[in-house]
């Protein structure tokens, strides 16, 4: 199912075409996402404020500019939604946190300035977990934003209305921010693509942290595309070189992670594709990665960083922290240092160890999580970034895909593979090769 509105079908590629034939204009771009935002965001609480007074003034800016046949960039008045921990002037910096509510932003964030510098159009910010320490969105100060398949289950987080808005068409792309795996785990739950660029390769300056050890910045779309385009539209450095000609890994896991069966289906189907398509594939085991060490790891290491992030408003006002995030900030705080010296020599040891089993490769893919898109009431799964956080740990780009549906082509939730590689572009590249059509969630294709 398509998107009935061809501007909402483009996404961030076709834009560019249709500015350039000047079939629409980003002012008409921008009418067109402000009218869904107003009419569906109310049934998602992706988008918890919207700029439309800027927005209208940067697409007439970029109006402007293609009718001048001088576009900025290929995303020059594309509309994009940002998770709330990033900055943008005027917009509010709360992180989902209920004690930052009032704060609005003074600055850009780098990645955000970037986008600016190429012509994107911001619309607003988008709802996420509190601090960014979770995996459902079910903020106890904002609201639960809903999974825009199926209403009461979640979208998955930290970056869950960045993942919906994308979904549901209600910006062409948005930014998230990934930790253990926030930026993948609810494209995956929401059957769009999302990007983990490799570790420094987009500035996490003008973000509040959750861990400024394992935080990236990177986008969700609706194709690996859109993910590609604004991603190098705030990309710095050099990138690494391509393991181009190397055969793919492919996870084993049993035994190590349970998986839902029909995470296992659509895992090995999309395998399979590749393998009819020409591609070498060759089963890895990882004996010596233990799933769960690494991701407890990645936990402390999160709520240890955290609470430095947090310790002053948590003195000023702890009633603006809702329990479960204090407590996990409390527990980081108690973290002796001993045991804080032997966590971050682990993830040293544990990421050399992980990029040298991958080297002969070109990437390793596997389920993006081990589960789909849950009910908000259930108990939430202590798993859901296994395998997520591998490429954190690793410093390695890594990209989610649509790999089906859990009822078939017929209907259900989204099924997501992962894809971790040496490159953005090589993991790109695969995602789009393999991914099965991102399935527009039907209350939202009009």
């Amino acid at each position: 199912m398509a998107f009935s509105n061809p501007v909402v079908e483009a996404g961030v590629a076709g834009l560019a075409a249709l500015f350039r034939e000047r079939a629409v204009t980003p002012s008409e771009a921008v009418e067109v996402y402000l009218s869904r935002i107003e009419r569906l965001n109310p049934r998602l609480n992706a988008f918890l404020a919207v700029d439309a007074e800027g927005a209208r003034a940067a697409a007439l800016a970029s109006g402007a500019r293609w009718a001048a046949g001088r576009p900025l960039s290929p995303i020059d008045g594309v509309p994009i939604g940002i998770k709330a921990n990033i900055a943008s002037v005027g917009l509010p910096l709360h992180a989902g946190i209920d004690a930052y509510r009032d704060q609005v932003a003074d600055h850009d964030a780098v990645c955000v300035a970037r986008l600016k510098a190429a012509g994107a159009v911001i619309l607003g910010v988008l709802n996420m977990h509190e601090g960014a320490l979770g995996a459902t969105t079910d903020n106890p100060a904002f609201g639960r934003c809903q999974n825009p398949h199926w209403s009461g289950f979640t979208p998955g987080g930290s970056s869950g209305g960045s993942g919906a808005a994308a979904a549901a068409g209600l910006c062409a792309a948005a930014l998230g921010t990934d930790t253990m795996g926030s930026v993948r785990i609810p494209s995956g739950y929401c059957g769009i693509f999302g990007l983990k660029p490799g570790r420094g390769r987009v500035s996490t300056e003008g973000v509040i942290p959750l861990s400024w050890t394992l935080d990236n910045v990177g986008p969700h779309a609706r194709s690996a595309e859109d993910c590609r385009l604004v991603f190098e539209a705030m990309a710095e450095g050099a990138a690494a070189l391509s393991a181009e000609g190397r055969p793919w890994a492919a996870l084993d896991f049993s035994g190590q992670v349970r998986v839902d069966p029909r995470v296992v289906w659509a895992f090995e189907d999309r395998l399979q594709a590749a393998r009819d398509l020409g591609l070498a594939v060759e089963t890895l085991r990882l004996d010596d990665y233990d799933f769960g060490a690494v991701r407890r790891l990645g936990l402390l290491i999160s709520e240890v960083e955290g609470h430095v992030v947090h310790e002053a408003r948590l003195a000023e006002r702890p009633e603006g922290f809702s329990r479960a995030f204090a407590d996990g900030l409390a527990w980081g705080a108690r973290q002796p240092a001993p045991r804080l010296a032997k966590a971050y020599r682990e993830l040293e040891t544990t990421a050399a160890r992980l990029r040298a089993r991958l080297s002969g490769y070109a990437g390793l893919l596997s389920p993006t999580t081990p589960q789909f898109a849950f009910v908000f009431d259930d108990p939430v799964p202590v798993n859901q970034a296994d395998f997520t956080a591998m490429a954190n740990v690793a410093g390695m780009p890594a990209a989610a895909f649509p790999s089906g549906l859990t009822g078939g082509m017929d209907g259900g939730l989204p099924l997501s593979v992962q894809v971790m590689a040496w490159t953005e572009a090589d993991a790109l590249d695969l995602a789009q090769t393999l991914a099965r059509p991102v399935f527009t969630p039907p209350d939202f294709a009009g």
